[in-house]
């Protein structure tokens, strides 16, 4: 690709010089420009792209891409690319070097996402942030960076778009220009379009890996303890309901999936989401999706609905992919009426904020209820939050784990078990802090004890403290 960018470079100043190109091929020769590190790649390049595989199109059976085996439509794809090149009018010299790029772009364009794929196939990336067509961010390690794909123009990016939703029966167009959308690994989609957004296209896409994390991988990046771990793993195999509160990125459905595996195998378990994204790995398993209206705004089938309907189901545990709305009210119906065990995260700051959170979203539903009974409501329905954050350093860690012990006055009670406490930053740029016990013995031991499940005495020692 460098020496593609040279000869660029060369054959503009040559068009400068007085050469005998034609002057609208002079005027399309561009430098390639930088910004910073950013080198940026001159819209011929894109325009050949472009002009291959719309001729590639033409020349396929697009019916058979879903058909044949890739590893089979791929070499004849690369013959009729290669001809396609020799036959161009506007023939470009690409050494062996640039046309290996080039191929294996357009295979992305024809066999999945285009400038996206190859951030897809990198185990690293953690997001993927399309801000317009020229710009694309990924995250790796809880950092930003910004990239060097791009896409052609708007256009382009609209047909990626369009390949994502249609691909899980959903659309985006003026008249629903938002939407969600996960891609055939799990990994969540959410596109905007104009008018709402306002500089062209954007979409962000939350990566899951392949092989999900478990309790080992998250002590490893240090987002918890072992002692904490043990503590979580016993809440759920006593049928604790419990919730995960955290901002954006902070790790909840993460979190999530790894308190599933401790469910034991035996129970049925049933997922409520609005994107499918959960990996459970339990074979007694039924996974439940909302349904956006379609183009009359008929047929929706919203959380709230689901969560009534699985209640048919004779669930053993449901897991609520997140709790936002009028659900929030059925859901604490739910474990108030025999379906211990459950699981669901929030979006809140802190385990304060989560219970005024559910207090909001249960108002939402339009139930006239006194501010004081809902609280005990909430109280009796609840056993455990646990906090999770993203810290200055991208790193995400379990800060809080508290416990609701019921009501005083009119206000709900809670105490800390365990805490996160940050204690500074290393020359690296790293978050250091400890984990540490409140001193408090929760007071669901005795249903743990009751269940045969024994915690060591003194992991609750406040005078004890896990350094990471």
């Amino acid at each position: 690709m460098l020496n593609f960018l040279n000869r660029m470079n060369r054959q503009a100043q040559q068009g400068q010089n007085g050469s005998e190109e034609e002057p609208s091929k002079k005027a399309a020769l561009v430098a390639p420009k930088k910004h910073g590190e950013r080198t940026y790649i001159p819209n011929e390049y894109y325009e050949l792209k472009t002009r291959i595989h719309d001729r590639l199109i033409d020349l396929i059976d697009l019916s058979l891409l879903d058909t044949v085996d890739s590893s089979v439509l791929k070499p004849q794809i690369r013959r009729l690319v290669e001809k396609i090149l020799h036959e161009d009018e506007r023939r470009i010299p690409l050494n062996m070097t640039e046309r290996e790029r080039l191929f294996q772009e357009i295979q992305d364009e024809v066999f999945g996402l285009g400038p996206l794929e190859p951030f897809l196939q990198d185990p690293t990336v953690s997001d993927i942030l399309v801000n317009g067509y020229r710009q694309i961010y990924v995250e790796r390690y809880g950092k930003l960076e910004l990239t060097e794909a791009r896409f052609k123009d708007d256009t382009h990016l609209r047909k990626i778009i369009d390949r994502i939703v249609s691909a899980v029966g959903r659309r985006v167009d003026e008249s629903s220009p938002m939407v969600d959308a996960r891609l055939p690994d799990g990994s969540r989609v959410n596109a905007i379009i104009p008018p709402l957004a306002l500089h062209g296209s954007a979409m962000s896409i939350r990566r899951f890996s392949k092989d999900p994390l478990e309790l080992e991988d998250l002590i490893v990046l240090k987002a918890l303890v072992p002692e904490i771990g043990e503590v979580l793993k016993a809440a759920v195999r006593a049928r604790l309901n419990i919730i995960i509160s955290g901002g954006t990125g902070s790790g909840k459905t993460t979190l999530l999936n790894v308190l599933s595996r401790f469910i034991p195998e035996a129970e049925r378990i049933i997922t409520i989401e609005d994107a499918a994204e959960l990996q459970i790995k339990q074979i007694h398993l039924v996974s439940l999706e909302t349904r956006p209206p379609n183009l009359e705004g008929k047929g929706e089938v919203t959380q709230r609905e689901l969560v009534k309907n699985c209640l048919r189901m004779r669930p053993d545990r449901i897991i609520l992919g997140e709790v936002r709305g009028q659900e929030a009210f059925d859901m604490l119906q739910a474990m108030n009426t025999g379906h211990d065990g459950s699981l669901t995260t929030i979006h809140a700051n802190s385990p304060r904020d989560a219970i005024m959170r559910l207090e909001t979203m249960v108002a939402m539903a339009g139930f006239d209820i006194p501010a004081e009974f809902l609280r005990r409501y909430i109280a009796s329905a609840l056993d455990l939050i646990i906090q999770t954050a993203r810290l200055a350093d991208g790193s995400r860690k379990v800060t809080s784990i508290q416990e609701i012990t019921g009501m005083e006055g009119n206000m709900v009670t809670l105490q800390e078990i365990f805490r996160f406490e940050q204690t500074g930053v290393g020359k690296d740029g790293k978050v250091l802090g400890r984990f540490r016990p409140c001193g408090v013995r929760p007071s669901f031991s005795d249903r743990l004890t009751a269940m045969g499940i024994f915690l060591p005495k003194n992991l609750f020692d406040p005078g004890r403290s896990f350094e990471v």
